[in-house]
Parts: C-alpha cells; sequence; structure tokens
C-alpha cells in the first residue's frame, strides 16, 4: 500500500520538495531532540514531546498517516511543520513560505481516514487556490487554514492529539479555529482515536465547581451556575456524560436539572426527565448515561429507568428493574450496566444487584452481589470500575475491596488513604479515572481544611503501591458534595 502511494507522487516534486526541507534543515543545524513549539506567542506554551531518538516519530506516524513504517521524508515533513509553526504565527514565515507553497501545490497528501481499518485509505485533496486563500495576504492565509501546507484533514488529526486543556486558547487564534474548537467535531475525531483525557468535577463545602486535570495538576474554576437559591442550598447528584457535565437538585418549581457544556463553557437547564427524580443510581459510558430508581417528588421509590443522549439531549423511558430502590449505585462493566445496594420501598436494605443488557433490553437480578446492604444513614455504596474490574470503598471497615466476576465475591484489596466510616461514606468520593482509582475526601491538619486527592493504579498488583497525593486542594472545606469524572 504504501509504495502504491508512493508512486503518485511526481518524482521531480517529491525531491524537491525533500531537498528543499532538508536544505532548510541543514542551515538550521541537526533536528532537536525534543520538539517544542509555541503555538500562540503569550497565549499558551504546548509542549509536543517527539523525541527522534525514541519511537515518537514512528507513533505519530503511524497514528497520523495510518501505517507504522513510515519513510524519513515523511517523517521529517510533519516534524518540519510542527517545528516552524512558532514561527509562522510570530509572523518570520517568509523564509518557509517557498516550502509550504511546494507542498500544498502537491495533488493530495497521505492520511489515515479510518485508524480502525487496517487498510490506509489515500484520497486526493485539491490545492488551496490563492482565491480561496484570499490571495498572499498571511492574514488571509492564515484565517483560511488550520496551517499552512496542511490539509486541513490532517490539520484537525493533530489537534484532536493536543491536550483539551488548550482547547480554550486555541480557539481565540481566528475564527476558524473557534468555530472549529466550538462545534466539538475535535472530541468525535478523539473518540475515533480512542484519545481521552479524564477529568475531575468537584464541589465541596466552600467552593463552587472547580475541574481537576490530573496530568497538568491544574485546578480550573468553572463559571457560577445561574440556578435559583432554593438549588443552590438543595442536595444536589451530578454524573459526566459526554462533553456535559449534569447536575441534579431541587428548585422552587421542583426538580431540576443544570448542565454544564464544556463546548461553550456555560451552565443552561437540561432537558427534564420524563419522570423526574432524586437519590437514584446513575452511571455513563461514552455519549450515554443510565439513571435507574430513586424517588419522585412525593417520596415514592421508584424502580423505572432511563436512559439519556448527551449527544440529541434527548431522555428515553428503558424497561423497569426487578425491585424499586434508592439510595443505591449504578456503574457500567464490560458493556453492560448495573445497580447494586440501596434500600427498598419498605427500607429494608438490598444485598442483591441487577444487570441492564442493552442489546437485549432485560435485567437479570444477581443474589447477594452486595452483601453489606445500604442502610438509610449510610451513603450509596462508594463504587468505580477500572479496567472492566468493580472494586468498592467499603465504609465500616475502611479498606477497598475487588469484585470477583466468577465466584459472586469481594476481596480485600488495601487499606483506604482516609477514613470513611467516621461520616458513614458521605462527604467521599471514590471514582475511576482512567487506569487508576480516586479516593477524594477532607482533612484537617496544620494547614487548616484542605481536601486531598489520592491516586491509586490497581494495574500493578493489589496492594503493591501506596496511595499517591495528586493534590491538595485548600480552602474546599473538608465535605466534598459531589464529584463527576469526565472521560473526552
Amino acid at each position: 500500500m504504501q509504495a502504491a502511494g508512493a508512486s503518485r507522487w511526481p518524482g521531480s516534486r517529491r525531491r524537491r520538495v525533500s531537498a528543499r526541507v532538508c536544505a532548510n534543515r541543514n542551515r538550521s543545524g541537526e533536528l532537536p531532540k525534543k520538539l517544542s513549539f509555541c503555538w500562540w506567542r503569550s497565549s499558551f506554551w504546548w509542549s509536543g514531546g517527539l523525541d527522534s531518538g525514541d519511537n515518537g516519530s514512528e507513533l505519530v506516524g503511524e497514528r497520523l498517516f495510518g501505517q507504522q513504517d513510515q519513510s524519513s521524508w515523511q517523517k521529517y515533513i510533519l516534524a518540519y511543520f510542527l517545528l516552524v509553526r512558532n514561527d509562522y504565527f510570530s509572523g518570520e514565515s517568509k523564509k518557509h513560505s517557498d516550502v509550504f507553497c511546494d507542498i500544498s501545490e502537491l495533488d493530495f497528501f497521505p492520511y489515515a481516514t479510518d485508524l480502525d481499518s487496517e487498510e490506509l485509505e489515500l484520497k486526493e485533496q485539491k490545492p488551496i487556490s490563492k482565491a480561496q486563500s484570499g490571495g498572499d495576504s498571511s492574514s488571509n492565509r492564515s484565517n483560511d487554514c488550520y496551517f499552512p501546507g496542511l490539509h486541513d484533514d490532517l490539520s484537525q488529526d493533530c489537534l484532536a492529539w493536543a491536550s483539551r486543556s488548550d482547547y480554550p486558547s486555541l480557539s481565540c487564534l481566528n475564527k476558524r479555529f473557534n468555530l472549529l474548537i466550538n462545534s466539538g467535531y475535535l472530541y468525535k475525531l478523539r473518540r475515533k482515536y480512542g484519545i481521552v483525557e479524564h477529568w475531575v468535577y468537584l464541589a465541596c463545602s466552600l467552593m463552587p465547581w472547580e475541574a481537576f486535570d490530573p496530568s497538568r495538576k491544574r485546578w480550573m474554576r468553572l463559571p457560577r451556575m445561574p440556578c435559583d437559591e432554593c438549588f443552590s442550598c438543595a442536595d444536589k447528584e451530578s454524573l459526566a456524560v459526554g462533553t456535559q457535565l449534569l447536575v441534579f437538585g431541587r428548585e422552587y418549581t421542583g426538580l431540576a436539572i443544570w448542565m454544564y457544556n464544556l463546548l461553550t463553557r456555560s451552565w443552561s437547564p437540561c432537558t427534564p426527565m420524563n419522570l423526574p427524580r432524586c437519590l437514584f443510581a446513575s452511571g455513563s459510558s461514552g455519549e450515554i448515561a443510565i439513571v435507574a430508581g430513586g424517588c419522585d417528588k412525593n417520596g415514592q421509590v421508584l424502580r423505572s429507568v432511563e436512559l439519556y443522549n448527551s449527544e440529541i439531549g434527548h431522555w428515553e423511558t428503558i424497561p423497569d428493574m426487578n425491585l424499586p430502590r434508592r439510595l443505591s449505585s449504578g456503574f457500567f462493566m464490560d458493556g453492560k450496566f448495573y445497580v447494586i445496594g440501596g434500600v427498598s420501598s419498605q427500607r429494608d436494605s438490598l444485598t442483591c444487584g441487577e444487570e441492564y443488557n442493552l442489546e437485549t433490553r432485560t435485567w437479570r437480578r444477581i443474589l447477594d452481589m452486595y452483601p453489606g446492604g445500604t442502610s438509610a444513614s449510610q451513603s450509596p455504596p462508594l463504587v468505580a470500575v477500572v479496567n472492566n474490574q468493580l472494586y468498592a470503598a467499603d465504609q465500616s471497615t475502611n479498606v477497598v475491596k475487588k469484585y470477583d466476576k466468577v465466584n459472586n465475591a469481594w476481596n480485600i484489596v488495601k487499606p483506604l488513604p482516609v477514613r470513611a466510616d467516621s461520616s458513614n461514606g458521605w462527604g467521599l468520593a471514590f471514582k475511576a479515572c482512567g487506569d487508576r482509582l480516586l479516593v477524594i475526601g477532607g482533612h484537617r491538619g496544620p494547614r487548616g481544611e484542605v481536601i486531598l486527592l489520592h491516586s491509586w493504579c490497581p494495574e500493578g498488583g493489589e496492594g503493591g503501591a501506596d496511595w499517591e497525593v495528586l493534590s491538595v486542594k485548600e480552602r474546599a472545606g473538608v465535605f466534598v458534595y459531589n464529584c463527576a469524572i469526565m472521560g473526552c
């Protein structure tokens, strides 16, 4: 496939482009070991992390071109674009204009259109005319293309691999970047290529909603929610689905849902459920979420279930559970939705679980899936799924347990880094964040009241590694009201 694609490059033009790129390389010296580039002089700095000494260029070439065995000139052209991008945006692009012109006039540029397919597809690309690019004006050219000389499809692939914390700065470059970022198309590309960044969204007793980026150890405050005073003071539940953060609570007029949109970075009322409820079990997978059970506005315990599609903002009623329950927990595992624990309508503690098959639209009851049960004074079960493995934080014994799917049993893994028994599990968050478990709770110490974010990766062997403190959030109180993990 590569030989067939390479044969379509005009030989003289390919040699001319390669010679110009290499000549420019010789003038500037050897290619640096680490390529770092500034996309916007004063707004932000992004380090690409392409090491010429390791397989970094092969990894990027595989992702962008669709095959691992790339010729050296292809990889260098990609690296060249990334390296000179800073010069272009700082107005020093004249010395590179001849190279960009030659490359942009090529009849096509190889790129992978579907990474799920093993075949590399080559698409004909029309050269950008001067009329389309607004003549020779560099300002017009920068508004009509993302990166000079790079076709839009390849440019968008590059942007999909950028950290989403850089997207707000990217949207400030020009109108075209702004439209691309706000359209949500990059997040669709990220889903297609399996690019996921998990952020923690947290609300504490003395802190409004904030987002935490674990990879950069960076906190970002969300805009204030424009809700009424009743919603602000009432108990709330939260759920992250797709690029949305849903917060459930009660307003003066009744139960309501507020939605934070990652694309617009703003709050707005969300479409209400067909049967509004509270104290429900919930879980999300990609762009869908399921809420099960809970209580209606009159306090009646429910067994009804609804599915939310964040792409269209629609709630769909799906088959009921076998038992009504409230104060239960939900999660996705192995492509199915589960509900465990909770209290029945007779205030009896439920030890059984229920499994919902999305393909057959049926529920299956699992006896003794949560043998400890849940009392009316306890929080819902603190559960999290990492790599399709279920873990739970035991509120009474302060340990982490792992669920054995084959034997329907729980095994102790390691102690919790904080005490959960002091408040019956309330005010504590136990979440999955990618391939790690997070325990978020308050602490009173010499520095006053702080929120500690503890992290542990169970992949390295149960009990083998200790908990790592990801961050210490000061002046946030000691009680975690709501916590949700958004992966996109």
